[in-house]
């Protein structure tokens, strides 16, 4: 079975409960749509756990594009030699901004790490995907953590900038793809008119399947091949 879930934003109990909720097997496929990172108690957990298996497969969010520009600068060892020149005006921008957007937990628990367990997680934050481009149950998906913004209707997607998928959602009123189903996350359900509180929304050739697990929400998956949905209270409330 092929499968979706996004935003976890370190919530590693919900990760894992979800996955036992689906029965989750080495048979099956997850991609992740982005924002795995930040604002909840454990990403770096669900790092580590994602890393592990070979059949989830990430695609980047905003909060990923963030933290790569902060810890590749300051998984570094900041030195009397470099601290002068080391970091700009820029690298202390991104910092902040970062943090303000959830990120100091995420820094917190890097730090923690071995040099080793640090570039293990680089490595891989710098293996997700812009977007994926899925076949199941007899349906055409395309994965991805924003949307393509301001979409352009026949632009091939390999066109599209980063900014373009990662920092806006899409408008659900319009249809982008009559022969598939736009799959994204990045905007809770919790704030789309229409949606039911918590739970994943269809309309138009969308899906959206972000269902505000750290703001008090659920965790969702979908299920590619036959639109199934399951869902986990989430346990922490992060308004910020």
């Amino acid at each position: 079975m092929y499968y979706v879930m996004s935003d976890i934003h370190g919530c590693y109990k919900e990760y894992r409960k979800v996955l036992e909720m689906i029965h989750f097997s080495e048979e099956d496929t997850l991609y992740v749509l982005g924002d795995v990172v930040d604002r909840g108690p454990e990403p770096i957990k669900v790092l580590q756990d994602m890393m592990l298996r070979p059949n989830v497969f990430p695609i980047i969010g905003n909060h990923e594009y963030m933290a790569l520009l902060v810890l590749r600068k300051f998984s570094v060892e900041i030195t009397e030699a470099n601290t002068e020149n080391y970091l700009s005006a820029d690298d202390i921008t991104s910092y902040m901004n970062w943090s303000l957007n959830g990120g100091q937990t995420t820094m917190e628990q890097f730090r923690r790490l071995s040099p080793d367990e640090q570039q293990d997680i680089m490595e891989y934050l710098e293996e997700f995907t812009l977007y994926e481009e899925v076949q199941a149950g007899g349906r055409n998906y395309v994965l991805v953590h924003g949307g393509f913004e301001p979409f352009v209707p026949g632009k091939p997607l390999d066109d599209y900038d980063l900014s373009e998928v990662i920092f806006k959602s899409p408008d659900y009123n319009k249809v982008y793809f009559d022969d598939c189903c736009l799959v994204t996350g990045h905007r809770p359900t919790l704030w789309l008119e229409g949606a039911q509180w918590g739970r994943i929304f269809e309309k138009n050739n969308h899906i959206a399947v972000d269902c505000g697990c750290v703001f008090g929400g659920r965790l969702g998956v979908y299920c590619l091949d036959n639109g199934k949905t399951w869902y986990v209270e989430g346990e922490n409330e992060c308004s910020g």
